[in-house]
């Protein structure tokens, strides 16, 4: 027998590599290595509404359950960590000691949490109630202490901490949010979003906090984290007591293996081009490792979201059977908080102008991007119609009357240029 085709990394991009691959090709055999114990789930819920059930249970989360695999002939093996790439014998080394030969190969490492860089943060990260919340693991550690009235603090005021924000806060936890910038969502999002998602998580009870520098941490004897300390605006250095501590500060992504494996590399991700080749034409690699191309954008991009790490699945099992499916749509994300659908697509660096249409008072409103006229980005609150009709623009590069997209007369759909 032939050697398989091997994907590593038990990912929603890997799932999706393995299955498509099966789809393309029902005769070469396909394995598919993951490092965790578990199949292959869905990330998302675990800061949404998984973490705050205390009954739902792991097969809800699993994006194919261990039928679906055997049915479709793709062998799954859990618990098995690549630790070397030899890719002139095309073997991997496993942490085991077991080799196996690959005929291709597909990289779907995905990324880890990025840890704080504080005074006692490694003893931080050696306490009870100090969690990252990335992985199956890490949520199933920290839901025994999301109870109601525990002392919550969130580092870190991006989505990922809003959204635990938003859940912690409707459980009953007494929630703080601290953010380094002077705003919430700052990296991401225009100042008009920011105030608005800061006045929506302050009169659901989240003491927001921004602008504030965390300075380190107090233990008690048993080693548990008691108390944050952070500096306030002002350089005051001050204290909070704390039952948990969640840090939601971004991701890195894994390209250790690929770096050592020779692999072309920046620290943003395993560079890939629009068909998910790496710089070894028998190796492809999809979803949150990697760098891609993005129309509008120069250079690569690393694009952290489900549906970036399904289509470039798709386009990488595509390329090593040898047929011709780039990714190149435009990326697009979503965030749940409260009764809140946000919606973004296309990615907002870069831009000069942005125009603001709705009241966000009323709790649905859009914020559009645009770079020398031309919309390279909109994030929509409750406004699926303008979400929907945004992809499209920034897909065709339209330019766009920033003045007239702000105008709540005008039809929005006779605004674009092509």
């Amino acid at each position: 027998m032939s050697d398989p085709r091997i994907v590593v990394g038990a990912s929603h991009a890997g799932s999706e590599l393995a299955a498509k691959l099966r789809q393309l090709d029902p005769t070469t055999p396909v394995l598919l290595l993951g490092d965790e114990p578990v199949l292959p789930y869905q990330r998302p819920p675990l800061s949404k509404s998984w973490l705050g059930d205390p009954s739902a249970g792991i097969d809800p989360l699993l994006i194919r359950n261990a039928a679906a695999y055997a049915a479709a002939g793709i062998e799954t093996r859990t618990g098995s960590r690549v630790a070397r790439i030899d890719r002139d014998r095309r073997r991997l080394q496993l942490d085991s000691g077991e080799s196996l030969g690959y005929s291709q190969l597909a990289i779907a490492t995905g990324a880890r949490a990025r840890r704080l860089a504080l005074p006692g943060s490694e003893q931080a990260d050696r306490a009870p109630n100090f969690h990252y919340v990335r992985t199956l693991a890490d949520a199933e550690r920290l839901r025994p202490q999301f109870t109601r009235g525990a002392r919550l603090a969130i580092v870190g005021g991006g989505y990922i901490g809003l959204e635990l924000a938003a859940l912690a806060v409707r459980a009953g936890l007494q929630v703080t949010v601290f953010e380094a910038q002077p705003r919430v969502l700052a990296r991401v999002t225009a100042p008009a979003m920011s105030a608005f998602y800061e006045k929506v998580h302050r009169a659901a009870g989240v003491d927001v906090r921004t602008g504030v520098q965390l300075a380190g941490f107090e233990f008690d004897s048993d080693r548990r984290l008691r108390s944050v300390l952070w500096q306030d605006p002002g350089g005051a250095l001050r204290s909070s007591d704390v039952d948990l501590v969640i840090a939601g500060i971004g991701v890195e992504p894994n390209i250790e293996l690929a770096q050592a494996a020779g692999l072309v590399c920046t620290p943003d991700g395993l560079q890939v081009d629009a068909h998910c080749r790496t710089s070894d034409p028998s190796i492809v690699a999809a979803g949150d490792c990697t760098s891609r191309p993005v129309p509008g954008q120069p250079g690569t991009v690393r694009v952290e979201s489900v549906p970036n790490a399904v289509e470039q699945a798709r386009s990488a099992a595509a390329t090593l059977c040898g047929l011709a499916q780039p990714c190149v749509s435009v990326p697009w994300f979503w965030s749940d908080q409260y009764d809140l659908k946000l919606q973004m697509a296309g990615l907002s660096r870069g831009h000069d102008e942005v125009a603001v249409r709705g009241d966000p008072e009323t709790r649905a409103f859009t914020t559009f991007y645009l770079k020398q006229g031309v919309l390279i980005a909109a994030d929509a609150v409750n406004r699926p119609a303008d979400f929907m009709l945004a992809r499209k623009w920034i897909a065709a590069g339209a330019r766009v009357d920033g003045r007239m997209l702000s105008d709540p007369v005008a039809e929005l759909k006779g605004l674009a240029i092509a």
